[in-house]
């Protein structure tokens, strides 16, 4: 068909176009009642209650619906997986453009081939010993470093940044890109494991991706990446998937953490708990500290009691005081002693007073002296015309006898 530009075309909307292939469909009376078998991904069943999953064989896919008043007890019970032959009709969801099977009935036809390829793996690498609780580590605290094996472009990659950069921002972080779907994501992914195990810096490594169906996610059950995996230095994580989605590698790993995010939330510790752990650690080291110091105060002081009640100081002001009091009593003794003298003499005195020739000679008396000095006590001792001295109280005089 040749276009005029000169002119405008006569277009449908998309909506149009879309409902008329809706009502193609819903003409082809061989498309109104179909069987359909394959195996069952990407299982959902919401709150509605409405059941939605997808029917897959080796070279196709066909989003199915199950509306709740179709739902029976043994779809219940129907698991990713599973091989079952449906029934129903084929039309187009017109919001999505999408065609799919709207599904009246179930039939179980036993465990898909893919279903049957991982239980096989399975088992055989648990009689190897590969899934042993005893060859689990735990995972290291702290952690300084981690290496993610995890597709460069992928929104789980953003999601476990984000929420490293939230909770410890101080965590390196070492990304090893590849594919994480795919034929050629099995290889690339354990070219990326080997470039971390060459690393001595790294405390752990995060496997990771976001949700899918059995197939999307298939290449995390290669025998070779989980032989690698095993082969780790350091402990490693997987978070591959939704919470409902398991694989080989969870097995294999050391830790199986339920989403991308869970695992970035298990390799890092929440700052905000930290700081409040810190917190509440100086608290109660100052608490501690705050008790020792006084209690080596009160022993300080107690010790000081006791030095002071032993030291010679003590002995010497004691022995000071005592010295004080004798030497007080002493002093007292030596002036009570003296007060004794001084009475005693002063009554002596009193006594010479009273016998002292001056006084004697102050009342009256007299003293008289021959020329040889000798006291007249007798007129015999005196002779005619003999010259005398007297002694009277003021002073002394010559005489002469005359009879």
């Amino acid at each position: 068909m040749q276009l005029d530009l000169f002119s405008q075309p006569e277009a449908i909307t998309v909506s149009e176009l879309t409902r008329y292939i809706r009502e193609v469909f819903e003409m082809d009376y061989r498309l109104q009642d179909v069987w359909v078998q394959g195996e069952i991904s990407n299982l959902s069943r919401p709150s509605s209650g409405h059941v939605y999953f997808s029917l897959k064989d080796s070279g196709a896919a066909l989003k199915c619906v199950m509306w709740r008043t179709a739902v029976t007890a043994a779809v219940k019970r129907l698991r990713d997986g599973d091989a079952i032959v449906t029934h129903g009709k084929l039309s187009v969801y017109e919001a999505q453009g999408a065609y799919q099977l709207y599904v009246d009935a179930v039939q179980t036809a036993g465990v898909g081939d893919l279903y049957q390829q991982f239980e096989r793996l399975k088992a055989q690498l648990q009689a190897e010993g590969l899934f042993a609780p005893d060859r689990k580590r735990p995972l290291p605290a702290p952690v300084r470093a981690i290496g993610i094996v995890t597709s460069p472009t992928g929104a789980a990659l953003q999601d476990m940044l984000n929420i490293i950069r939230r909770r410890w921002p101080l965590l390196k972080i070492v990304l090893s890109p590849t594919p994480v779907q795919g034929n050629d994501a099995p290889p690339k992914i354990i070219a990326a494991l080997k470039r971390l195990y060459q690393r001595d810096d790294l405390d752990a490594i995060l496997i990771a991706r976001g949700g899918g169906s059995i197939e999307d996610l298939w290449c995390f059950n290669d025998e070779n990446v989980a032989r690698m995996i095993a082969q780790s230095p350091v402990p490693t994580i997987s978070g591959v998937g939704h919470e409902v989605d398991f694989t080989i590698v969870d097995f294999v790993a050391d830790v199986r953490a339920p989403t991308p995010s869970a695992a970035a939330e298990l390799i890092t510790p929440d700052q905000a708990e930290v700081r409040s752990m810190l917190e509440g650690a100086a608290l109660e080291l100052t608490s501690l500290m705050t008790d020792r110091i006084s209690m080596a105060r009160q022993q300080v002081t107690a010790n000081l009691r006791a030095l002071q009640h032993l030291s010679p100081r003590v002995k010497l002001q004691n022995t000071r005081q005592r010295l004080d009091d004798a030497s007080g009593k002493m002093q007292d003794a030596m002036r009570h002693s003296l007060t004794l003298r001084r009475e005693r003499v002063n009554s002596l005195a009193a006594q010479l007073s009273a016998y002292n020739p001056l006084n004697v000679l102050a009342r009256g008396y007299a003293v008289v002296r021959g020329a040889d000095g000798q006291v007249i006590r007798s007129v015999t001792q005196v002779t005619a015309d003999e010259r005398l001295s007297i002694r009277v109280s003021d002073g002394e005089f010559d005489v002469k006898a005359e009879g």
